[in-house]
């Protein structure tokens, strides 16, 4: 498997938040980079500082997770797409979703991110109830 590399993308800091995240549970990541969209910025802004971020890599060793489908931070990346960029791009970023990316990596092996992503979402209250 090729070096991948993971881009956070989000509104406000929650992309660096979320690495910062991983990164005490996992350790130092080099892979993963963050762009985020700060209140003062518009959608040129964002894609000058995404467009920064992967200059030189290769789009198809490039995932990126957004923090919101629809929002500029995906929209942007998704237009790149619509204009032949191969990004894979996957919105409603979480936790779990970026834990199982970092263990594919470690362990050489391709994922399936979304069902990652979805099984970290558990209505504790509800299951605690039912024990």
């Amino acid at each position: 498997m090729a070096e991948k590399e993971l881009i956070l993308i989000s509104h406000g800091t929650m992309a660096e938040g979320l690495k910062a995240s991983a990164e005490l549970i996992m350790g130092e990541q080099e892979h993963i980079r963050t762009v985020c969209l700060l209140p003062s910025e518009g959608p040129e802004d964002f894609k000058k500082k995404f467009e920064e971020q992967t200059a030189g890599m290769n789009p198809e060793d490039l995932t990126v997770f957004a923090d919101l489908m629809g929002g500029t931070p995906a929209n942007v990346v998704s237009r790149m797409i619509m204009d032949g960029q191969k990004i894979h791009l996957i919105s409603g970023m979480n936790l779990p979703l970026v834990i199982e990316w970092l263990n594919s990596q470690m362990n050489g092996m391709e994922s399936d991110y979304l069902t990652a992503g979805k099984a970290g979402m558990v209505d504790v209250t509800e299951m605690l109830a039912k024990m």
